[in-house]
């Protein structure tokens, strides 16, 4: 499948954003500023590990000849740092080769005039242009889950440039999120990078929240579990989740709901599905009454979001779904009913196969592969589709870059062994691209105690 998609994406859209495998073209987008080759970049350390070797080698020669930087757009400094940084510091410190460590470096480099805020906290947005430094007009306000997804590549950017900047912006961040007043220990999804406040009082581990849990666990990891600011931030911000957010429904599936100023929305966004693998991750550092409790947590939301596949006809997930009467764990509209190739839900699956070796998790992941060749693949690469509800369903053109950077890649971990890529040595950022692990007791000044 891998090799299909990437083959697809080579002859019709090489060195393009992404494949629109319909109209058999590239697609460059308006979220990368005028970068390209978001495909090749995500797709480098999947076709490493995949062992395609002449792929990854074309793959390597493009970034050398014609990943060019001089661009002057506006670009998502989340979706760059995670798609972009993430794929070329995972390229190194697979491979080694030099190209891709200047690269990430010299690509950080440009992402800091976001950070030239009054607080600290960048705006979501990045503009390349040379010089370009004007902060965040009033009234604009950021994202937790954007501003709260750098902390892993910034951490390792310092590591392999030896520029303090990177680590320094990103720990910065932590310290106005620690210290700011939390509604019942909740982080609402919206903060101004002007004034430091909360915009609106909205709650999700779904997209706009998601990724920032997910990176505060996954520091306390990737820290060589020294970083216990990361550890508390994680497991204090869990029990607030557990406690305001967490429902069982009538029909006994277990989902995390999404808060609005105290009044609870019934639906799980397919983002939030990552939630059952990040719980599974944690749970062998809570504390040891609830060690056997979030394994069963993780559990129980991973079964809810494979009902959400299950219960559709081509057995893909929406986009999103409710818990009302009667009827669960699907979408309620067709604006909510597309699935665009995501990979949460087989996330889920691997960290938990890994966590419990229970073969229900190999089952439902290939219940997924067959439901991806069965609707997703086109003649000219795999597309999202439409309708998860329609037998027939539309495709949307678009074969999406992470798809390969995550979705193949997650699934190629659920069936081969645990040491390929062992959860003890590599942390995956959320474009699922590993980063090592710092295993060194006088722990580099990136990873400082703090």
């Amino acid at each position: 499948m891998m090799q299909f998609a990437w083959q697809s994406y080579k002859r019709y859209a090489m060195g393009k954003n992404e494949l629109r495998p319909l109209t058999k073209d590239g697609y460059e987008g308006n979220m990368f500023g005028g970068l390209s080759g978001a495909t090749v970049i995500d797709s480098l350390d999947t076709l490493y590990l995949m062992e395609l070797k002449e792929e990854f080698q074309e793959a390597k020669a493009w970034v050398g000849e014609s990943f060019h930087l001089n661009v002057s757009g506006e670009a998502s400094l989340f979706e760059v740092n995670i798609r972009y940084i993430g794929g070329l510091l995972s390229a190194f410190y697979l491979t080694g080769e030099e190209v891709f460590r200047i690269k990430a470096i010299r690509l950080g480099e440009k992402l800091l005039p976001a950070f030239n805020t009054p607080t600290g906290i960048p705006k979501g947005v990045v503009s390349f242009k040379s010089g370009n430094w004007g902060w965040a007009t009033a009234g604009s306000s950021s994202i937790l889950a954007e501003f709260g997804s750098l902390h892993l590549e910034f951490l390792h950017l310092t590591e392999l440039s030896g520029n303090q900047v990177f680590a320094e912006k990103v720990r910065n961040i932590r310290k106005v999120l620690r210290k700011i007043e939390k509604p019942f220990g909740l982080y609402p999804n919206f903060l101004s990078p002007v004034s430091g406040n909360w915009v609106q009082h909205h709650v999700s581990v779904g997209g706009l929240g998601d990724s920032f849990y997910e990176y505060l666990i996954k520091s306390w990891l990737m820290s060589g579990k020294t970083d216990m600011e990361a550890k508390n931030m994680y497991y204090e911000a869990l029990e607030a989740i557990e406690t305001y957010l967490l429902n069982v429904s009538p029909g006994g599936l277990t989902y995390i709901a999404e808060w609005r100023g105290g009044i609870l929305d019934h639906k799980m966004g397919h983002l939030a599905c990552f939630s059952g693998g990040m719980i599974a991750l944690g749970a062998e550092d809570a504390k040891e009454e609830k060690r056997a409790h979030y394994r069963e947590l993780a559990a129980q939301i991973t079964k809810t979001c494979h009902e959400s596949y299950a219960r559709s006809d081509t057995k893909l997930g929406p986009e999103a779904f409710w818990f009302n009467s009667g009827r669960e764990a699907v979408a309620t509209q067709l604006s909510e009913s597309y699935y665009i190739l995501r990979p949460e839900v087989v996330e889920s699956y691997m960290y938990l196969w890994r966590q419990t070796h229970n073969p229900i998790y190999r089952e439902w992941g290939w219940e997924v592969v067959l439901a991806l060749e069965k609707y997703c693949r086109t003649e000219a690469g795999f597309s999202g589709i439409q309708d998860v509800y329609s037998s027939t369903p539309n495709h949307d053109n678009k074969q999406q870059s992470f798809f390969l950077a995550e979705t193949l890649k997650y699934l190629y971990l659920l069936f081969s062994e645990d040491d390929l890529l062992s959860l003890e040595d590599w942390v995956f950022n959320t474009e699922a691209h590993p980063l090592p692990v710092n295993h060194s007791d006088s722990s580099g000044r990136a990873w400082g105690r703090h």
